[in-house]
């Protein structure tokens, strides 16, 4: 080969792999796009909230970037299998997929009623597989893909009156390990990132609802005395969809401020 032959350009190489990003109408999927997105990728942006999704989509496109948006409940496996086609058909193979879309919840362990309990374990455990099981394939055909799931910190120490919110993002931690086990030698990572407080409008209506004591509170009990940012889970996230996080998997990236250690 001639000296002169040009080397593959790193960003071009990025420019092709389609990421989809569920949650990301706002907060920390929101976050997430935007950074994937203004380093190339096409990204494909699920969530239920069709309009603050046409909101955040119309932001990332007005800032140059190729991002298609799919109004779908993740909890809905008929909706999900739709969504992933039609990224195929309009952006190509998924190569990255981040999990984002969950749902909080609050309630004494004695409270927690049936309905509730399957909703929450429908939403953050059993979409996070819907996703996952559907986009996988193109990875493995790619012989190349990262996954990365957003859990909780809670999930690693516990946290009262939130047992069905903890179970299910124990879940999300427990399958990503399974899935970093089974697909590393077909060149996929699984990770996961276990926030702790961040300030997202999750965190705003639950201290609307009265059952957090509020961003502030909890800022000045964290080692670095400040909330996280969505952006600061993102950074994260990038990272790890990139090459050089290859030799990463099965592990829990805490983004938590020193919250968890």
């Amino acid at each position: 080969m001639s000296n002169t032959a040009k080397k593959e350009d790193p960003s071009a190489r990025a420019a092709s792999r389609v990421a989809i990003v569920t949650g990301a109408a706002s907060g920390i999927g929101l976050a997430i796009s935007r950074s994937l997105a203004t380093l190339g990728h096409p990204v494909a942006m699920f969530d239920r909230q069709g309009e603050l999704l046409k909101q955040g989509a119309k932001a990332l496109r007005d800032e140059g970037c190729r991002v298609s948006i799919h109004i779908v409940d993740v909890s809905d496996r008929s909706q999900v299998d739709a969504a992933m086609a039609a990224v195929r058909a309009e952006l190509g193979p998924i190569a990255i997929a981040v999990t984002s879309a969950g749902v909080d919840a609050n309630d004494s362990f004695t409270a927690i009623s049936l309905e509730s309990w399957n909703r929450v374990l429908a939403i953050n455990l059993s979409g996070t597989f819907n996703c996952l099981q559907a986009a996988i394939p193109d990875m493995i055909a790619a012989r190349w893909g990262r996954i990365v799931t957003i859990s909780s910190s809670s999930a690693q120490s516990g946290a009262p009156d939130r047992a069905h919110y903890v179970a299910s993002k124990g879940g999300v931690i427990a399958l990503t390990k399974a899935l970093s086990y089974e697909f590393a030698p077909s060149g996929i990572t699984a990770n996961t990132i276990p926030p702790s407080i961040i300030d997202t409008p999750m965190v705003k209506h639950a201290t609307e609802a009265g059952y957090f004591p509020g961003v502030e509170v909890i800022a000045n009990l964290t080692p670095v005395r400040r909330a996280g940012t969505p952006e600061d889970v993102a950074a994260a996230c990038a990272f790890l969809c990139s090459d050089d996080a290859s030799f990463i998997t099965g592990q829990q990236i805490g983004v938590n401020g020193g919250w968890y250690m």
